[in-house]
């Protein structure tokens, strides 16, 4: 069974974030680069939900993990 294809803007929704495009890009522009010893559910620009959301899909290795690592990578560019 293939494990189901989530886009970028789809994770900025269950973020609770705009996810057109132009917000997305927005908001990497502002919060990065993140410090390399951070980890991406800790930044502090997340609420405590947004923080636990991120958590809880990097640590139980969800379907969303794929698009939360291009998240982190994309928050780690200057």
């Amino acid at each position: 069974m293939e494990k189901p294809f989530h886009r970028f803007s789809e994770l900025f929704a269950q973020l609770g974030l705009p996810s057109d495009v132009a917000s997305i890009a927005h908001f990497i522009a502002t919060h990065s680069p993140l410090r390399g010893d951070l980890r991406l559910e800790d930044a502090p620009f997340w609420t405590p939900a947004q923080s636990r959301l991120l958590w809880d899909l990097i640590a139980q290795d969800a379907d969303w993990a794929g698009v939360a690592d291009q998240l982190n990578t994309a928050l780690r560019q200057p």
